[in-house]
């Protein structure tokens, strides 16, 4: 018979044994290379010079006085001047480096900036999940499948979809708004450049009821050469000197006093408080 020191070390033994069986059956090879540190290549806009997006009339007034306000001194209604994270499509402006970790079930996406971000995409075969079986997220529920394009038994694209989604979220801090009902579809394709294994593209696509049609962007980045590249954390509120009040924005002196962040700003609403002596 045996004793329980035995019975442990067969239960172990087969745990460790299927821990690496599923890990032979992760084969990397089949798997585009993107190991390492990825940064933009370019400013983090939607919108170039002079282009103009295929916003609502509804949305094309909101996204107007957001451009007037910024011209104030306001931050036009972008949510990360007030530490909210930024959320998809506007995490991948990727404002700082980006790593994508490559697993069998799931790829993930890693940014810090404003806070430390990341990004679950399923890779399993699931199907959207039932109401009740998932919570909205700034940056959504996303499903991709890999894809091998020339045939050759290796993937060269992971295309994505996100939703589900919750606000606020803009695109970048130019002002340019999503519509309020969250119902975006963020769609992506992830692949690097055949000329240039150090060059990734990820074509972007946003379906939002703030848009006329669908609105397009690709992205390039570029992967850091240095072997051990230097990965910085962020924490928003430790250096961030704009207050929300309500609806109105105001600047935290150096000294810890409440300034106005535009010219002839009136003062919060002080109702609860007693009346200077």
């Amino acid at each position: 018979m045996l004793d329980r020191s035995s019975i442990g070390a067969i239960a172990l033994a087969t745990a460790l044994m299927a821990t690496i069986t599923g890990a032979q059956a992760f084969d990397e090879t089949k798997y585009p290379d993107f190991k390492g540190q990825w940064s933009r290549t370019s400013a983090p806009r939607w919108l170039a010079p002079g282009q103009k997006a295929p916003l609502t009339p509804e949305y094309q007034a909101v996204f107007d006085a957001n451009t007037q306000d910024i011209k104030e001194g306001g931050p036009g209604d972008w949510p990360s001047s007030w530490c909210v994270p930024q959320g998809m499509p506007a995490m991948m402006n990727i404002y700082d480096p980006m790593e994508i970790i490559i697993t069998p079930d799931t790829t993930y996406i890693l940014i810090s900036h404003v806070n430390d971000s990341y990004r679950r995409i399923f890779t399993d075969g699931r199907a959207w999940p039932a109401e009740g079986e998932y919570e909205d997220t700034y940056a959504g529920y996303s499903i991709g499948r890999w894809i091998d394009e020339n045939g050759d038994g290796k993937y060269d694209v992971l295309e994505v979809e996100t939703r589900h989604f919750k606000g606020p979220r803009g695109y970048d801090a130019s002002g340019l708004p999503l519509h309020r009902d969250n119902k975006s579809i963020v769609k992506e394709r992830f692949y690097v450049d055949k000329a240039d294994p150090d060059v990734m593209f990820i074509d972007l696509t946003v379906i939002d009821n703030a848009m006329t049609q669908p609105f397009k962007l690709l992205k390039k980045v570029v992967r850091t050469k240095t072997a051990r590249p230097v990965w910085r954390s962020e924490t928003c509120s430790d250096n961030n000197s704009l207050v929300r009040i309500g609806t109105d924005t105001y600047f935290l002196s150096a000294d810890g006093y409440l300034m106005p962040a535009k010219k002839n700003q009136s003062p919060p609403d002080l109702r609860y408080f007693k009346a200077a002596q």
